[in-house]
């Protein structure tokens, strides 16, 4: 009986030390995969940036390329754009992690919620813009990203919650592929998606009139953390940065922008 009853004690502490390495190597294997996704977005970084050190301001994208007609892909941006089709444009925040390629796929609205710029499986996502957004018109462009532990991707916004990190952080960069373009954080807010307890800062897309716009504005300072001092009247061109919030289910942590150059 004393035997029978070791070897079940036995093989219960071989299964459970099985079940124990093999959480530990999924673990490992899941930030493995990660930190390599995060180099991939350096080196896509990299290109940008050595392509802005040799940029010539007159060349142009080649004429049989994917553009609509008449539009010049700011010379940075080429390469990348001619490797992947869906880039509308790069987002950063100089003090953060955040430098980024911008994706959108209308007649696919999540598919880069899960891939990387490569169109591959990845945890990380890359950054894309709502679907019904139009770069070059819309009123305010919703982009999301993944809430990465550490400050990684969007979960940089979290520092966002800090007035002081604010105020040392008031600008963010978003270009299109043909315009490059800075703009000034004007609510940093938290609220729950698909609630109707919360706001639907992502149906707002197109203002149909003045008072649409003032509704916007109104609301996103309503739900502000605090008061950065900045407001937008209609006529300015918004941006929405979308990551998840963890301290309630379905929460999103939100930043808001206009345009200033």
């Amino acid at each position: 009986m004393k035997n029978n009853v070791k070897i079940i004690c036995l093989i219960a502490t071989v299964c459970l030390l099985g079940a124990a390495a093999f959480c530990s190597y999924h673990i490992y294997d899941h930030y493995a995969k990660e930190s390599e996704q995060e180099e991939a977005f350096e080196e896509i970084a990299e290109i940008v940036e050595q392509a802005q050190e040799q940029e010539n301001p007159e060349e142009t994208l080649p004429d049989d390329a994917p553009m609509n007609e008449g539009d010049d892909v700011l010379a940075h941006y080429k390469e990348l754009y001619l490797q992947n089709e869906h880039l509308v444009g790069w987002l950063s925040i100089a003090g953060t992690t955040i430098n980024y390629p911008v994706m959108q796929t209308v007649e696919n609205p999540n598919y880069y919620l899960k891939r990387n710029f490569e169109k591959e499986y990845s945890d990380l996502g890359t950054p894309y813009v709502q679907e019904n957004c139009d770069i070059s018109q819309s009123d305010n462009l919703v982009i999301y990203g993944h809430h990465i532990k550490g400050g990684r991707m969007f979960g940089a916004l979290e520092d966002y919650k800090s007035k002081n990190f604010y105020e040392e952080h008031k600008t963010i960069q978003f270009d299109t592929l043909t315009q490059q373009g800075e703009y000034e954080i004007i609510a940093v807010f938290k609220t729950v998606a698909y609630s109707s307890e919360g706001f639907r800062y992502y149906d707002f897309v197109d203002a149909k009139d003045e008072e649409a716009f003032n509704a916007y504005v109104a609301k996103c300072k309503e739900f502000a953390l605090y008061d950065t001092g900045v407001t937008a009247e209609y006529g300015d061109r918004l941006i929405t940065l979308s990551t998840c919030e963890y301290s309630v289910q379905n929460g999103r942590l939100v930043v808001v922008a206009k345009k200033v150059a």
